[in-house]
């Protein structure tokens, strides 16, 4: 009994040093790519003196620039940096060839109600549905420009709920990561930035599901709301959203990498 003891108990210390944290690759979030919404050819939405494209671009590369100046070990992509258009899979493909910890999409939202206002942050999801079609089929309409379409896509119609059944397939495990940046986001845009925060909510964007690490859609705001595409549209607010991200960005960093 006592040498069971004794070869029981080497085994347990063999099976300890393997999982010695001195022999495991510490896990750091330093590749992100920032993709700004539209270009080229797609404007996106619209308001009286703004297209969704033109703002979108504008705070992304604030962003990039920020990000660059505080956490300059911090490598970064942009699917664009002029006015251009990548297709949506090349979008999700810059983030995938370049193995990204993250991905942030960057839009702007428009209602026909002139009222609505604030942020909304979006994760892969097909709950409710109902409630963000109109946002998620303008937003995966740009495929529609694009050549050859429907066999890129495998016959995907943007306009039909059926189309989006096979959505719930990606639920990925990176939906909890991409919840908690989501939140992050909203949080700095109310007690931060000073705008405000329409929550975080589930949606099935073809740039959400075609990446292979967390991501998030960030609608900054409403081109249909007169006051708010002032603002967006405004050097220094654009400046402030950016640092908004950025300051959700470091905080799920830091979160995340606290864990090695």
């Amino acid at each position: 009994m006592r040498n069971i003891a004794i070869t029981f108990s080497i085994s347990v210390l063999l099976v300890l040093c393997a999982f010695n944290p001195v022999g495991v690759k510490s896990y750091k979030i330093d590749k992100i790519v920032i993709d700004p919404g539209h270009g080229g050819k797609d404007p996106g939405t619209h308001g009286s003196m703004s297209k969704e494209k033109d703002v979108a671009l504008g705070i992304a590369l604030e962003l990039g620039r920020i990000i660059k100046d505080n956490l300059p070990d911090v490598q970064i992509e942009f699917t664009r940096k002029d006015d251009s258009f990548p297709e949506l899979n090349e979008r999700a493909d810059v983030a995938n060839k370049l193995e990204a910890d993250l991905f942030i999409s960057i839009h702007a939202n428009w209602v026909a109600n002139p009222s609505v206002h604030g942020t909304e942050t979006y994760v892969m999801g097909v709950e409710k549905l109902d409630e963000n079609f109109k946002v998620v089929s303008r937003e995966n309409s740009v495929i529609l420009l694009e050549e050859d379409h429907e066999q890129k896509y495998d016959g995907f119609d943007p306009n039909s709920p059926e189309s989006y059944i096979l959505f719930s397939l990606y639920q990925s495990a990176y939906q909890e990561n991409s919840l908690l940046l989501a939140q992050n986001i909203e949080d700095q845009m109310k007690t931060r930035v000073g705008r405000r925060s329409r929550g975080v909510r589930p949606a099935p964007f073809l740039v959400l599901r075609k990446t292979s690490m967390p991501s998030v859609l960030f609608e900054v705001g409403y081109l249909s709301n007169e006051k708010e595409e002032k603002d967006l549209n405004d050097r220094l607010n654009q400046v402030y959203i950016a640092s908004g991200i950025y300051r959700a960005f470091r905080d799920y960093k830091q979160e995340l990498e606290s864990m090695n």
